[in-house]
């Protein structure tokens, strides 16, 4: 499909389903239409189709360096939702150093079981365009895999300004699973990455598309195949 006809028909999903912001009480809140949903360099949805869109949104509430917030996405598998809730505390550190340490539960309400619900802490740093954030799972599976407890994930990424407006976004990200995880599973130990760009199209619209993909894809299978994604949001 081409980006114009995508780009109008996610406009008028927006137009009809945005709430205004709430900004004077901490209050922000965002709605994006994406074509392709990867999350850690793995397909969310049918690996079959590299065109798969997926409606997300959510909402942050901050006070001070508190916040709590709300992210869900349709997905392919777990009843078709993800819902993710989270919570924690950032700060400054000087010279630029900031730091992000929190609480995030992943949960999947239609799936009648409880095997994919998910929960991470998580420790990030940043330094002007760059981050590196660690997440370790502290439930007992890790998105329904068995012995999932202590399963890390880095990340490490970059937004750089290229031009008013627009931005690079690159990332690499690097997924652990514990050994007892490994021999259940016959999984493995795996890297992804992204590389794409944003650009900021006024009144809290942007645009964004980025390739991204993941390795062990003979072990993993198509989830950690190679997309191109366009992403259009709404930020209010």
């Amino acid at each position: 499909m081409k980006k114009t006809v995508f780009a109008s028909a996610a406009l008028a999903m927006l137009a009809a389903y945005a709430a205004p912001a709430l900004a004077d009480d901490g209050l922000s809140a965002n709605l994006s239409l994406t074509t392709k949903y990867k999350y850690r360099g793995q397909d969310q949805s049918d690996p079959a189709k590299s065109f798969l869109p997926a409606v997300q949104g959510g909402f942050d509430y901050t006070a001070g360096g508190l916040y709590i917030g709300n992210w869900n996405s349709s997905i392919g598998f777990g009843g078709g939702t993800e819902v993710d809730v989270y919570g924690g505390y950032k700060g400054d550190l000087g010279s630029g150093l900031g730091y992000d340490v929190g609480l995030l539960q992943y949960y999947y309400p239609g799936n009648g079981t409880s095997d994919l619900n998910t929960t991470e802490i998580y420790g990030a740093l940043s330094w002007e365009f760059l981050s590196a954030k660690y997440s370790h799972t502290v439930s007992s599976k890790y998105f329904g895999i068995v012995e999932g407890r202590g399963t890390g994930y880095l990340d490490l990424s970059a937004n750089y300004a290229l031009a008013p407006g627009l931005t690079l976004n690159a990332h690499v990200g690097f997924t652990r699973l514990p050994g007892d995880a490994k021999s259940a599973t016959g999984l493995a130990d795996y890297t992804d990455y992204k590389l794409g760009a944003t650009y900021d199209l006024g009144n809290g619209f942007s645009v964004a598309g980025a390739y991204a993909a993941a390795n062990k894809k003979g072990v993993w299978g198509d989830i950690n195949k190679g997309r191109v994604m366009v992403t259009l949001t709404k930020a209010m």
